[in-house]
C-alpha cells in the first residue's frame, strides 16, 4: 500500500481489508472457471515470490505476495467442490507443483443442474470430478457448468442457475452457505501448511519478520564525502556503532543496513547488508575526499537510499552542503511518504567553507529549503549544528529515534510571546524536549506550575544538555500528567520537538469503499484524491500492552485535521469503531471541503483512557490531497534478466479539467519507454497508456527496480505534481527450486482489451465517473501497496 500511513511502531499489527482491482476478476487468482491447474501455478508462484522477497529483505513486497497466495489458497476450498466431494483434509498436491492435481472436470463435462433458489444444496451432478464455478461474463460460462453464485455473479442467472461458492453463511451471497464452516476449516489447515513451508525455508527469525511479529527495522546513512566532512563522517561512524551495540539482541535491532555516499558530481553506489560487522567495515572505509562547489548530489543519494530502505525506517543524512539536485525535491518528498520513512538531516555550518570549497556565486539563504521540504513531508527534521558538536547532536538524535512518538504542540511553531502547549498522559514516559536555533532563552512549565530554564545540568523538571544552538531536556520519570507549556525567545525560526515513549500509537490509511463484487473492501490510496470521496481508517496500536489486563480500553472519538506547517484547524472528523474493540480499527469519511483544499495536512487522534483522562496522539508524517489519480501496475511476478515487461498507466481527474505533462524515470542501466507524454482530461475523465521496461541481461538477481511516473501541470499551471512508484524485483529463473517459477501470463486478465501488449502506441480514453465500481483497469495506486499483516488481494 503504498498508503499513506504513519507510525514507527514496533508492535505487530493486522491491516484493514484493502483490495486490489487488477486481480479482482482474474479466475486464475481465485480458482474460478475451472482454472484449477492455472490457479495452482499462480499460487505456488506467489509463495515462491514471497520467499524471494523476504530473503531480499523486501518484506512489504513479501507480504503482498503472501496475501495473494493465502487468498488464492483459501478460495480453492470455497470456490471448488473439494468439500462437496467429502474430503476431510486439504488437497495433498495443491502446494507442490510437481504433483498432478488429477481428476479434473473437462470442458465437455456437465457439472451443475439448474437451481432457482438462493440456497442450492443439491445442484452438483453426481460425479467425482474436481470443478469450480464461473464468475461474471469473462470467461463466459459453458453450457452445463456451475456458477460461482450470489448477488454479484452475472453468470448465475444463466442456465444452469445458482452456484456453488461457500464464501459466507449468507444464502444471498453463497448458494452453498451450509458448507461454509467445513470449507473454512480446510482453508485454515491449508494455510497452516503454507506457513509451515515458509517457516522451514526462512527460519524462525525470517518468518517472524515476514509476519511483522518482529519489526524489520533498518539503519540507513546518507553521507557527504567531500573534503570538509571529516568530523561528520566520524560522527556517523560513532553513531552507527552506538546504535548497533545499543540495540543488539533487542526487538529494535536493525536487520538491514544501508549506506549511500555522495559528493560532486557523483553519488552512490549503495551498500546494503544484513550483517552489522560488514556494515561497520564498509562505513569505516569511507573517508573525506576532495572538495568541489558547495552544492552536492544529496537528494539523488537520498532517493537511492529510500529505494533500498524498508518502510517505517529512519534515514540519517550527514552533510554541510545544499543540494545540487533540488529538482528532485518533489519526487523525493513523495517517495518518503510512499515508503513512510523518516528523514533527519544533520547539517553542519563549515566556518572554512570559503577556503575549503570553491565558491562561484553568492549562496542563497534559501539553499537548504529542499531539505526542509523533505523533512516536513517525512516527519523528520533538519538540525543545523557545528563541527565540534556534531557527534553529541547525532548521539542525542539517534537515541530519540527508538520507538518514540512525537507529541503535538499548540501552536505547532514558535510564535513570539505565546507559549507552546502539549499534553502528557499516563501512558507516556521518557518525555524529552529538543530546541534548536538562535535561542536566547526558554522555559518549560509543568501542570503544577513548576518551571525550568535553559541552565545545563539537573533541574527541577529534568536534565538539560546544550551543544551550541541545540538543547535537549530529558524530563524526569514519571512525568506529571496534564498540560505542559514551553516558552521560547529566539531570533529567526527556532524548532521545538517533544517526544516520548509509549505503548499506544496509531497508523492511518486512506481508501475508497468497494461494496460491489465478490470481495467487498477498500480500494487503497497513497494520498486522498481531489474530488473523490475517501474514507480514513485509523488503526490504534498497542491496545494489548496496557498496564493491567483488567484496565478498560482507551476510547477515541475523533481526529483533528490541521494544515501543515502553520497548524490551522481544518476540521474535526468523528470516528466509528469497526470490529472488536481490542482490534482498534476506526473509520471516518473525509469532509468534501478538505478534498478541495490544497496543501499538506496532519492528523491528531483524540480520545480518553479507561479512566476518562485525555489522550492525544499526532501523526508525524503529513499527507496531501493530490489533484489526480495516477496508477502504475506491472507484471504479477518478478522480472527476469533480459526480459521486456509491459506496464500499465492510468490517470484520472475527478475534480476539474487538467492539462498535464508526464515524465518517467527508472534505475540506470534499465530502459523505459512510454507512449503517453501529455494528457488533457476533463472532469471525471480517464486516460490509459503503456510503458515497456527492458531489463538488461546484466541485472543482478534480487535487485530492486523503481519505476516512477510524474504528472506535472503544464507551463505556469499551479497544479502540484503527482507521483506513482512501482517497485519490482529482478529474479533469475530457478527451475530446480521446489517452489519453481510459474509459467503464466505477465499480467491480470482484463475485460476491456486483450492482455497481450504490443509495442505500438495506444492511448485508451474513457469517462472516470463512478468507474471504481465497474472498471477492471484499476491498478496499483502509487505503484506499491503495503498490505499490512496478512491482508489479501
Amino acid at each position: 500500500m503504498s498508503l499513506c500511513s504513519s507510525s514507527w511502531s514496533s508492535r505487530p499489527r493486522v491491516g484493514p481489508p484493502f483490495i486490489l482491482r487488477t486481480s479482482w476478476n482474474d479466475p486464475d487468482l481465485h480458482f474460478d472457471a475451472e482454472r484449477l491447474g492455472q490457479g495452482r501455478t499462480r499460487l505456488v508462484g506467489a509463495l515462491r515470490e514471497t520467499l524471494v522477497a523476504a530473503r531480499a529483505l523486501d518484506h512489504t513486497l513479501a507480504r503482498q505476495r503472501l496475501g495473494a497466495a493465502l487468498h488464492a489458497l483459501q478460495d480453492f476450498y470455497s470456490h471448488s467442490n473439494w468439500v462437496e466431494l467429502g474430503q476431510q483434509q486439504p488437497h495433498p498436491h495443491l502446494l507442490w507443483p510437481r504433483q498432478e492435481l488429477g481428476n479434473l472436470a473437462q470442458e465437455g463435462d456437465p457439472t451443475c443442474s439448474d437451481c432457482e433458489e438462493l440456497s442450492c444444496p443439491g445442484n452438483l451432478l453426481g460425479f467425482t470430478l474436481l470443478t469450480s464455478g464461473y464468475f461474471g461474463i469473462h470467461p463466459s460460462k459453458p453450457l452445463g457448468k456451475c456458477s460461482h453464485g450470489g448477488r454479484f455473479d452475472q453468470s448465475s442467472s444463466q442456465p444452469p442457475r445458482g452456484g456453488i461458492n461457500k464464501d459466507s453463511t449468507a444464502p444471498g451471497f453463497s448458494p452453498h452457505h451450509m458448507l461454509h464452516l467445513q470449507a473454512a476449516k480446510l482453508a485454515l489447515l491449508a494455510s497452516i501448511q503454507a506457513f509451515s513451508l515458509l517457516r522451514s525455508r526462512l527460519g524462525d527469525s525470517g518468518f517472524s519478520r515476514l509476519l511483522d511479529i518482529t519489526p524489520a527495522s533498518s539503519l540507513s546513512f546518507v553521507l557527504d564525502t567531500t573534503g570538509s566532512m571529516g568530523e561528520e563522517i566520524n560522527a556517523a561512524k560513532i553513531q552507527a556503532r552506538h546504535i548497533v551495540e545499543q540495540r543488539r539482541g533487542s526487538p529494535m535491532e536493525p536487520i538491514h543496513y544501508v549506506l549511500v555516499p555522495f559528493h560532486d558530481p557523483g553519488f552512490g553506489p549503495v551498500f546494503t547488508t544484513s550483517d552489522p560487522d560488514s556494515f561497520w567495515q564498509q562505513l569505516n572505509e569511507i573517508h573525506a575526499l576532495g572538495g568541489g562547489d558547495e552544492p552536492e548530489m544529496c537528494l539523488s543519494a537520498l532517493e537511492l537510499a529510500l529505494l533500498h530502505t524498508p518502510p517505517l525506517s529512519d534515514i540519517f543524512v550527514f552533510t554541510d552542503a545544499s543540494p545540487k539536485d533540488a529538482f528532485l525535491t518533489s519526487r523525493v518528498e513523495a517517495l518518503t511518504q510512499e515508503r513512510r520513512c523518516r528523514v533527519t538531516f544533520l547539517v553542519t555550518e563549515d566556518p572554512a567553507r570559503g577556503q575549503g570549497r570553491g565558491r562561484r556565486e553568492v549562496l542563497s539563504p534559501l539553499r537548504f529549503e529542499p531539505y526542509e521540504v523533505v523533512a516536513l513531508a517525512s516527519g523528520g527534521e533538519v538540525i543545523f549544528t557545528k563541527d565540534q558538536y556534531i557527534q553529541d547532536v547525532a548521539a542525542v538524535v539517534g537515541d530519540s529515534m527508538a520507538d518514540q512518538v512525537t507529541l503535538p504542540l499548540e501552536p505547532p511553531v514558535v510564535v513570539p510571546e505565546r507559549p507552546l502547549v502539549f499534553i502528557v498522559d499516563g501512558l507516556l514516559q521518557r518525555v524529552s524536549v529538543r530546541i534548536h536555533g538562535e535561542v536566547s532563552s526558554f522555559w518549560i512549565r509543568n501542570p503544577a506550575g513548576i518551571s525550568q530554564g535553559p541552565e545545563e545540568g539537573q533541574g527541577s523538571l529534568g536534565h538539560t544538555r546544550r551543544f551550541g544552538q541545540f538543547w535537549m531536556v530529558s524530563i524526569n520519570d514519571p512525568p506529571q500528567t496534564g498540560t505542559w507549556e514551553i516558552q521560547v525567545t529566539a531570533e529567526g525560526n527556532p524548532r521545538v520537538r517533544v517526544q516520548a515513549q509509549t505503548s499506544l500509537d496509531f497508523l492511518f490509511h486512506f481508501g475508497i469503499p468497494m461494496e460491489d463484487g465478490p470481495h467487498p473492501g477498500l480500494y487503497p490510496l497513497t494520498q486522498p484524491i481531489a474530488g473523490l470521496q475517501t474514507q480514513l481508517l485509523v488503526e490504534v496500536t498497542g491496545l494489548g500492552l496496557r498496564g493491567r489486563p483488567e484496565d478498560s480500553l482507551p476510547h477515541f472519538s475523533h481526529v483533528i485535521l490541521r494544515g501543515v506547517p502553520e497548524g490551522a484547524e481544518l476540521g474535526q472528523v468523528p470516528l466509528e469503531p469497526r470490529g472488536a474493540p481490542e482490534q482498534g480499527l476506526l473509520v471516518a469519511s473525509l469532509p468534501p471541503t478538505l478534498l478541495s483544499t490544497a496543501g499538506p495536512f496532519s492528523l491528531e487522534l483524540i480520545g480518553q483512557d479507561g479512566e476518562g483522562r485525555d489522550l492525544h496522539r499526532a501523526s508525524p508524517q503529513p499527507c496531501t490531497v493530490v489533484p489526480v489519480l495516477l496508477e502504475l501496475s506491472g507484471p504479477q511476478g518478478f522480472l527476469a534478466p533480459g526480459s521486456k515487461a509491459p506496464l500499465t498507466l492510468r490517470i484520472a481527474s475527478f475534480s476539474s479539467p487538467q492539462d498535464l505533462n508526464l515524465r518517467t524515470s527508472v534505475n540506470s542501466s534499465f530502459s523505459l519507454t512510454s507512449n503517453l507524454s501529455r494528457v488533457r482530461l476533463e472532469q471525471n475523465e480517464s486516460a490509459w497508456g503503456r510503458l515497456w521496461l527492458e531489463v538488461p541481461e546484466s541485472a543482478a538477481s534480487h535487485s530492486v527496480v523503481m519505476v516512477t511516473v510524474t504528472a506535472l501541470g503544464r507551463e505556469a499551471s499551479p497544479v502540484p505534481p503527482t507521483h506513482a512508484f512501482l517497485r519490482l524485483l529482478v529474479l533469475a529463473p530457478a527451475p530446480q527450486d521446489q517452489l519453481a517459477a510459474p509459467v503464466h501470463s505477465s499480467g491480470p486478465i482484463f475485460t476491456s482489451v486483450s492482455p497481450t501488449l504490443r509495442p505500438s502506441p495506444l492511448v485508451t480514453w474513457g469517462r472516470a465517473g463512478r468507474g471504481l465500481a465497474g472498471n477492471p483497469w484499476w491498478g496499483t495506486v502509487g505503484g506499491v501497496l503495503l498490505l499490512l499483516g496478512l491482508a489479501s488481494w
